[in-house]
């Protein structure tokens, strides 16, 4: 605001976070039934933005088999004690950026 004491204008300013890409891909794994998966991938910047990882189609959540974490750019899942129905594709995305494994 610019205030003259008989004149004020006022404008405002908006931000937008800009898009955070996919830097570091996720990587294929191999293990066996029972053990532990982690999965990895680091993004161009720290964000806002909603980021999902999916088993398939299916969104996965943090609960007592998926534990989601993001520690600044590094975005990691891990699977716990994985079966053979844990078998497929496992994709991260973030924005319009997509990777899988």
């Amino acid at each position: 605001t610019c205030d003259t004491g008989d004149q004020q204008t006022t404008a405002v300013v908006h931000l937008k976070e800009p898009a955070a890409t996919i830097v570091e891909m996720l990587k294929d794994v191999t293990s066996y039934e029972g053990e532990d998966v982690v999965f990895e991938c680091r993004l161009s910047r720290e964000t806002t933005q909603d980021a999902q990882w999916f088993l398939g189609d299916v969104p996965l959540q943090s609960n007592e088999m998926n534990e989601i974490r993001v520690q600044g750019t590094r975005h990691s899942l891990i699977l716990r004690k994985v079966t053979l129905e844990d078998c497929g594709s496992i994709s991260f995305k973030v924005g319009e950026h997509t990777s899988a494994a």
